[in-house]
């Protein structure tokens, strides 16, 4: 079954659009339990491999370095292809290198498929937000994004009792191939049901990509770039190194982490939904755009912190609270920044502007994930949950001053 949206009826009336991101949100969640099965299973094989802490932060860093640099990729990708096709293209490709996790033997092939992993999987957040942006109206793209974060929030909760369990059964070889082959489900529901004509896009109409210079001279996409650098390592920090904190400082065992390393990851879940409807409930009570969003950002900021607490708490399950506050907070954050590039700019510039901020949050990562090993190695984790406390509220102060006031801007070039 195949359905387009009627040209004559706009898509905020649409029931497929609730299809649509169904679809992106399990997409989504695909994409975190395949990038999740290193972090989770990162006690078991640090010891079946002999990888140091810095060697496994360099390897998690290897994975964010092609995550990063393809993303802007993706971004052109999916704007001159469009939503059907790139994601076919980026679930292959990511789904192929999961299932090659298989046959690592150390550092080097292990490093070699994650970074092909990263490759494909950076093409999620450019396809999700421009997919949201043809077919959610300004009011409602808030929830539409945080439906597809909820997706990375309850694949990472999903992950640690799935994979674990999977892990005891039949191995972390097994484990792999397992996750690998959910890709390929995925796409099989996928390509039927999405649409393949050209011109889906009921809320704004279909146009051309818009130059990269035009975009780099405007400040409002400046400002959504450094923050996603400056706040999206903090989620990266939790979900590569949450499973190995509880094992070397809480001194959890496997099963242990598979019955609790979910919980912050489902608080996150809460936070990607519940962020997403609040500034949507904000714009119905007839707040702005700008306010609304504002207002949304600034309440999750106030709870990214609470890590810190958390790093200072003698109870592994007072810590697990205080962490579930941070995730929480950074899911209700990032589903109102990511809403922006539709909010400023037109939908021929929303997925180059997703893989733009999406590079400088995995380059972000990539530099805390590596310094994470690191600084474990030598002193302990609490100096980068500190680290990861500050850079939220810095990551909104800079998106503010570089922004300004949140509302459309006219970059179309001129028939």
């Amino acid at each position: 079954m195949r359905l387009t949206p009627p040209k004559d009826q706009p898509n905020e009336g649409h029931p497929w659009r609730w299809v649509i991101i169904a679809l992106i949100f399990s997409g989504t969640l695909i994409n975190y339990i395949d990038r999740q099965t290193v972090s989770v299973l990162a006690p078991v094989l640090c010891k079946d491999l002999h990888l140091s802490n810095t060697q496994y932060g360099a390897i998690g860093s290897f994975f964010l370095f092609t995550y990063a640099l393809s993303m802007w990729l993706w971004g052109g990708v999916f704007d001159r292809i469009g939503n059907r096709l790139g994601y076919a293209f980026a679930i292959s490709i990511w789904s192929i290198a999961e299932i090659a996790h298989t046959a690592v033997r150390g550092l080097g092939s292990l490093s070699l498929v994650r970074g092909l992993l990263g490759l494909g999987e950076a093409g999620n957040w450019p396809g999700a937000t421009r997919t949201v942006a043809a077919w959610f109206t300004p009011r409602q793209r808030a929830l539409g994004m945080g439906i597809a974060n909820a997706g990375a929030s309850i694949g990472p909760a999903l992950a640690p009792p799935l994979i674990i369990a999977l892990q005891l059964a039949y191995g972390w070889r097994v484990t792999f191939a397992a996750a690998g082959l959910l890709g390929f489900l995925w796409l099989v529901i996928w390509l039927p049901l999405y649409p393949k004509e050209a011109k889906i896009i009921i809320i704004e109409p279909q146009e051309a990509a818009v130059p990269w210079r035009t975009l780099f001279s405007h400040r409002a996409m400046w400002g959504i770039v450094i923050a996603r650098f400056l706040g999206d390592p903090i989620w990266w920090l939790y979900l590569n190194w949450l499973p190995k904190y509880l094992s070397d400082v809480r001194h959890f065992s496997l099963q242990q982490i598979g019955a609790f390393a979910w919980v912050p990851f489902l608080f996150a879940a809460a936070g990607a939904l519940f962020g997403g409807w609040f500034s949507g409930f904000l714009i119905d009570r007839g707040l702005s755009v700008n306010a609304a969003r504002k207002i949304a950002i600034t309440f999750a900021t106030l709870l990214l912190p609470a890590g810190i607490i958390g790093a200072w708490s003698n109870s592994p399950y007072v810590a697990l609270a205080w962490f579930s506050v941070t995730l929480f907070g950074f899911q209700f954050w990032v589903s109102n920044v990511q809403t922006l590039a539709s909010d400023f700019f037109p939908v021929g510039a929303v997925g180059s502007i997703a893989g733009f901020s999406g590079t400088a949050a995995g380059l972000g990562a990539m530099i805390l994930t590596f310094l994470t090993g690191w600084v474990v190695d030598h002193f302990s984790y609490t100096p980068m949950l500190i680290t990861a406390g500050i850079l939220g509220p810095a990551s909104t102060l800079a998106l503010f001053i570089l922004s300004g006031k949140i509302r459309k801007i006219d970059i179309l070039p001129k028939a």
